[in-house]
């Protein structure tokens, strides 16, 4: 039996982050996957699909935009497979570098399914069902979540398809009704689009992106319009059925209002949330406390009430976003090792969707905040007026702050419109750092940037932006 300070279990972007930081901090540390290194997130979710999403965009330009750039062609063929394998090459290639980091800090790799056989021991089935025991001081869970889908829809990989399969398939369907509004959904949407397929989105919540600000919501689905894209927000989906079509595909039934519609497509996408993958791991029959939906409880430090075993990412429901899992990663390695560290503040935390145009934001949304009582101040500015966003040809959106006019404490921000993934940062380190509007309005940036909105909105904040 080989003896460890540290034990993950999971080796996607939180679990393979905690056994670097951890390894970093001295641990003896082994990492457990059963399938990848990298998990969903490398392999089969946040990278892959951003490599699709950049040849949508052009896709986009060139099918639709052309004349405006200056474009001419006779005969324009856009290889869909292409850019599906050109997504597998940029995941392979990452993937590639979390081997590499694991050999460079000393990490041993154990391939296999994980199961905890006491407080202090996993036992490791490899493919050819042969088990290795390792023990270890401390255990960290970061075994992620899974597409949730109803037991009556059946995923069959072809006709009806999770994430999983649709990011995969090199055949692009001629039309797909995607059930769910949230970050998969509208990033899918965005790429099938582009390349022509008859999208339609089906929400059952009242917007799209239905967590985000409700002004978010509008503008996207007014962008998803100008492109085609039909959006039935507020809509039940009663039923998926992948046979008896008239094109061979599915039905998806809807309902809304009392009233009945259905739907007809090539494929239907499943994208309506995620459930932990904490079941079979043995950790209830340790002690490990499970929540009535699935995840693993912990505290701020990423502890379970079992002394020795952690969790982290998705699997504990906390934010199920990537960065969110690193972040948690650090923190837990540090506190395992005995190291200083912080406490993570999961509302604070950046949100980014990819679709076209992109969505950013943290905090709280403008009616959070007056729902919570402050007396608020928005501080906005649209990329309209932004020089670099009409260089770009891409000045649909805002950006948005929202500031309690008391303390001038920034509560939260959204924005829409082109690349504000890449303007997040800069406002959630405002926020980390007790930076007012007034020292963001100061700061100086570059001309001409997209950066300059969000000047011109913490200007705003106060009443003096620039230039609107």
């Amino acid at each position: 039996m080989s003896t460890y300070d540290l034990i993950v279990i999971g080796a996607g972007p939180a679990g393979y982050v905690a056994a670097i930081r951890a390894a970093q901090l001295g641990q003896k540390t082994a990492i457990v996957d059963k399938q990848w290194l990298g998990g969903v997130c490398l392999n089969v979710g946040c990278i892959p699909s951003k490599a699709l999403l950049r040849n949508a965009e052009v896709a986009h330009i060139l099918r639709e935009r052309s004349k405006e750039f200056g474009f001419s062609f006779e005969n324009l063929q856009l290889d869909f497979p292409a850019a599906v394998k050109r997504s597998r090459q940029v995941s392979d290639r990452l993937v590639k570098g979390i081997g590499f980091l694991m050999k460079k800090n000393n990490i041993v790799v154990q391939m296999g399914t994980a199961k905890l056989t006491a407080k202090d021991t996993v036992a490791v089935s490899d493919k050819d069902g042969k088990t290795t025991e390792l023990k270890a001081k401390n255990i960290i869970v970061a075994t992620g979540a899974s597409a949730a889908v109803p037991t009556a829809w059946k995923v069959d990989g072809e006709k009806v398809v999770t994430y999983l399969e649709a990011i995969q398939q090199e055949k692009l369907p001629k039309s797909a009704v995607i059930i769910g509004a949230g970050a998969i959904g509208v990033e899918f949407a965005t790429v099938w689009n582009a390349y022509g397929s008859e999208v339609t989105l089906v929400e059952m919540l009242p917007r799209l992106v239905p967590l985000e600000d409700e002004e978010v919501s509008a503008e996207l689905e007014k962008a998803f319009k100008k492109r085609g894209i039909k959006a039935l927000a507020g809509h039940k989906v009663e039923s998926v059925e992948a046979a008896g079509t008239t094109n061979g595909g599915v039905k998806v039934t809807v309902s809304a209002k009392g009233e009945t519609k259905v739907l007809e497509a090539e494929q239907a996408l499943v994208a309506i949330g995620f459930r932990p993958n904490s079941k079979g791991l043995g950790l209830e029959e340790v002690g490990v406390k499970i929540s009535e939906r699935g995840f693993i409880v912990i505290d701020e430090k990423m502890a379970t009430d079992v002394p020795g075993i952690w969790a982290i990412g998705d699997v504990t429901g906390k934010l199920m976003l990537a960065h969110v899992g690193s972040a948690q990663g650090i923190v837990c390695a540090e506190n395992i090792a005995g190291q200083e560290t912080v406490a993570l503040d999961y509302e604070m935390m950046p949100r980014a969707t990819y679709s076209q145009p992109q969505i950013a934001s943290f905090g709280l949304s403008e009616a959070q905040a007056r729902e919570r009582g402050f007396t608020v101040k928005v501080g906005r500015f649209p990329f309209q007026a932004n020089g670099k966003a009409l260089g770009l040809g891409d000045y649909a959106g805002w950006v948005k702050i929202i500031v309690d006019e008391q303390y001038g404490e920034i509560l939260g921000a959204a924005m829409i419109g082109p690349e504000v993934t890449e303007l997040l940062p800069e406002l959630t380190l405002a926020r980390m750092m007790e930076l007012t509007p007034a020292e963001i309005a100061r700061n100086v940036h570059a001309h001409p940037t997209l950066s300059e909105a969000l000047m011109e909105a913490a200007h705003a904040t106060a009443g003096s932006a620039i230039h609107i």
